[in-house]
């Protein structure tokens, strides 16, 4: 079979896949772009986009069981069409898709996008749609899929994975979560909001990767408000006639439908990455350099999902990005790139965040936590969302802010103000100088900051905590 040559080949048109292509033609590389599944990205179509949609529909609905509080009669009344609320998620899910397309893929010619499955036959060898492609770099870019354990997958339609969710038409009356990461808790809040009769599910006592028990403990309450949680027993899933029954623990209920959300794997499978002639790991994957890209030291790149590590679409652009620049200018040594401060924003309600280090990953011998609980903060009183917790780590001889974990409200704006923070390197005193108006959500972050200042050394010169003094003349 005739190869042909291009300079690069990227697997998959996902985040990662369209940030590389923008960087190989930028740098006015040929390439090929090949795409075995659907086009448009995970955020648009099965991830962020119509899992915010369904979660704005469901705070929306639930937003009546507190109009009473503030004299705001006829909320009993109001009812939630649940087929229309899916079908206007699903409007705006293919509205999202066919803008990611129209501005990427849709007009590329059909000899540079290929959207057949890829197989490696040689590191930098690839056969797709009856045609083989030699190209001088490749980037692999291929995404993730979800995770449903094979004796599961006997119960068909029954037991659905959050790549399905998004396309029922209609919601089943009791439903179990398995899995209560970022997505499953999100969608099982969400869920019981819209009124299905949610069972939630996990194997550790733990919610949404929350790393501070503090923090951990106060969501778990906060949920447990809203749906049913059995924490720390693996569950099981078998039939009991028509239904389902989910037990673990010595629990057990009988349900409609099972989503399973215990985790994406990297899309790997049947892309012949054995031909790399590296070790893979236990997912499948060849170690590789996550300032670079580079796998190993051939010109082949990862990026995005398929990584496995930080699978959000932020660090996938960026990595798409890296890999794209790496593999344009493949005859140079590959550059290595400072990879932003952690952000991961839980949309739930409240929300949940974590930013920098987390509570495992900080030297507790030589850092300090300061913390501000919700209740007593005033505009979150007069919004009726005073609930939650905020946690601050800095470190102790120099005053840096090193990371947060918090559950509460409009948490994804106060976790970009800190991301931004520990990305300059600020120190807790350097951050009580800066201004905080009143009444605000901030002011939560203002009292966490103080209590850990006192903790912490590199204090700003001055009599006074929150204010510099001008410099004389």
């Amino acid at each position: 079979m005739q190869e042909r040559l291009v300079d690069v080949a990227i697997i998959g048109s996902g985040s990662a896949g369209l940030g590389a292509l923008a960087q190989v033609r930028a740098a006015g590389r040929s390439f090929v772009l090949i795409n075995g599944g659907q086009p448009g990205t995970t955020c648009a179509r099965i991830g962020c986009m119509p899992s915010k949609v369904m979660i704005q529909i469901a705070e929306e609905y639930y937003r009546r069981t507190h109009f009473g509080q503030f004299g705001i009669d006829g909320h009993d009344a109001l009812s939630l069409d649940i087929p229309e609320a899916l079908a206007h998620m699903q409007g705006l899910r293919d509205g999202f898709v066919s803008g990611v397309i129209s501005r990427s893929t849709a007009n590329l010619p059909p000899d540079v996008f290929i959207q057949e499955p890829a197989r490696l036959l040689e590191p930098t060898l690839i056969e797709a749609g009856g045609q083989r492609f030699r190209a001088r770099a490749l980037v692999i870019a291929t995404g993730s899929t979800p995770l449903i354990p094979a004796h599961w997958r006997q119960f068909g339609d029954q037991v659905i994975s959050t790549d399905q969710v998004f396309e029922l038409p209609d919601l089943p009356g009791r439903m179990a979560i398995i899995g209560l990461g970022t997505i499953g808790l999100e969608l099982g809040q969400s869920l019981a909001r819209m009124g299905v009769e949610i069972t939630g599910f996990d194997q550790i006592e733990q919610v949404s990767g929350i790393a501070d028990p503090e923090v951990n403990a106060c969501a778990i309450e906060l949920m447990r408000r809203e749906f049913v949680l059995h924490l720390g027993a693996p569950a099981e899933i078998e039939p009991d006639g028509q239904a389902l029954r989910v037990t673990a623990g010595g629990h057990s209920v009988v349900v409609d439908k099972v989503l399973c959300s215990i985790g994406r794997l990297p899309m790997v499978e049947g892309l012949g990455l054995e031909a790399l002639g590296l070790p893979l790991n236990a997912r499948g994957v060849p170690p590789f350099d996550p300032h670079s890209m580079q796998v190993g030291d051939l010109p082949v790149f990862l990026a995005g999902d398929v990584t496995g590590e930080r699978q959000v679409l932020h660090e996938a652009g960026d990595e798409g990005r890296i890999a794209g620049y790496n593999a344009a200018h493949v005859d140079e040594p590959p550059q290595r790139f400072q990879r932003k401060t952690p952000l991961y924003i839980n949309f739930c309600d409240p929300n949940i965040i974590a930013v920098g280090a987390r509570f495992n990953e900080i030297d507790r011998g030589r850092s300090a936590v300061g913390e501000a609980r919700f209740a007593a903060v005033g505009r979150a009183r007069v919004m009726g969302q005073n609930r939650g917790l905020i946690r601050v780590y800095g470190e102790r001889d120099s005053g840096r802010l090193l990371g947060c974990e918090m559950i509460g409200p409009r948490g994804e704006h106060l976790a970009h103000l800190l991301a931004w923070s520990i990305e300059r390197g600020a120190t807790v005193g350097e951050l009580l100088r800066m201004p905080f108006y009143h009444p605000v959500i901030e002011g939560a972050l203002k009292t966490a900051l103080l209590d850990l200042h006192g903790k912490v050394a590199g204090h700003c010169p001055g009599p006074l905590v929150e204010s510099a003094l001008l410099e004389a003349g």
